[in-house]
């Protein structure tokens, strides 16, 4: 079942439970990730806009300010060819112009990440991820939401080499042993490997699949989820092909090309629940002792916990939004006091304007009984 199969009345009563775990103070995470892991995810890109940046702990009313010349990024070149070469993400019937507009902001906004923090090193494949993030958030959102990604799921993908990955792609063969020796051992004689899988991992799906609402669905699982998700889902898309996968010819080359052309009618709701049972009953500490010492080592794994802690603890869009119209009462108030006013009431000052209508409240208030309101 996808998202759009779902019968209206039950779209309907899922977007309200959303909602309910969005207001609550603080932000019901947990529920919000178990509703982004149900058929369905989201439901809307709307839903997306106010639930993914609670899923990073990103506070979208925070100010933020994009670097400068852009141009100077060691990565200008690379990142420029790759924006140019990605009209196929954009939907087919977006104006030319309108695409041309969307692949600059796309530039723009992968480079703002990478210079605000030198420390990451792009990598082909990352301009799909950034691609979905816009097209469902606008280029501001995407910033907060790619940069906070950056440095948490795909940190492991963002170092001078591919080592990590390489690493976590090899986490799909003990999960198909685990589950189907069989296979395992086919794609063991076939040499085939786990690079099938890279551009599923490091795109996270966005490069190879071609409905906007797979690729929606499969960031709403993965924002829930942890890290190493995608690499559980790669391995079930394995196990769920099993039995055409053991009718082919056992040669590396045969089923490299078989494995790395995804079928169209990929079950994605049965795939993204069966992925999360993997995950239960094989997390990665389970799966042995080469895994289990990159699985300890991976900076993305290691700073999960801690970041999960933390996100338990946010308020929900309406009261962020309130204290910052309260911050910037203050602010006003503030900067009145210090101006040639003096320690006078700051009536005279909201009347004439200088705080405006959102403060009127405050007429004939001291400093000290509006900072006591807070």
């Amino acid at each position: 079942m996808t998202d759009h199969s779902l019968p209206s009345h039950e779209k309907k009563e899922k977007l309200r439970r959303i909602q309910d775990a969005l207001n609550s103070d603080p932000v019901d995470i947990p529920a919000l990730r178990k509703l982004a892991m149900e058929p369905g995810g989201f439901i809307n890109d709307e839903s997306r806009r106010k639930s993914w940046p609670k899923l990073l702990n990103v506070d979208i009313y925070e100010t933020i300010a994009t670097p400068g010349k852009l141009e100077n990024n060691k990565y200008y070149e690379q990142v420029l060819l790759d924006v140019n070469r990605s009209a196929r993400r954009f939907p087919p019937k977006m104006p030319a112009k309108q695409r041309e507009i969307m692949q600059k902001k796309l530039l723009e906004v992968i480079l703002w990440v990478l210079t605000a923090h030198p420390e990451l090193h792009y990598y082909q494949g990352y301009h799909d991820i950034s691609v979905t993030f816009l097209l469902v958030c606008g280029q501001k959102l995407t910033f907060r939401l790619l940069e906070k990604l950056s440095c948490l799921h795909l940190r492991d993908f963002m170092y001078p080499t591919m080592e990590n990955t390489s690493k976590i792609l090899g986490f799909i063969m003990p999960l198909i042993q685990k589950c189907d020796p069989d296979l395992a051992e086919f794609l063991l004689r076939s040499h085939v490997g786990t690079i099938f899988a890279l551009s599923w991992l490091i795109t996270w799906y966005g490069h190879v699949l071609s409905d906007k609402k797979q690729i929606v669905r499969l960031y709403d699982f993965f924002l829930a989820c942890h890290p190493l998700m995608p690499i559980y889902l790669a391995a079930q898309i394995v196990l769920h092909r099993s039995s055409d996968i053991l009718t082919q010819e056992c040669d590396m080359a045969v089923v490299h090309h078989f494995l790395s052309n995804l079928p169209r009618d990929l079950r994605m709701e049965q795939l993204i629940s069966d992925a999360s049972d993997l995950f239960t009953q094989f997390p990665p500490d389970s799966l042995g002792k080469e895994t289990l010492r990159h699985y300890r080592g991976s900076l993305t794994v290691a700073t999960f916990k801690n970041f999960e802690l933390v996100s338990y603890q946010q308020r929900p869009d309406y009261v962020l939004r309130h204290l910052k119209e309260k911050n910037r009462v203050l602010e006003k108030v503030g900067q009145s006091q210090n101006s040639r006013f003096g320690g006078k009431k700051v009536a005279a000052i909201i009347l004439s304007g200088a705080i405006g209508a959102a403060a009127v409240a405050l007429a004939n208030v001291s400093m000290l009984d509006v900072l006591q309101w807070f």
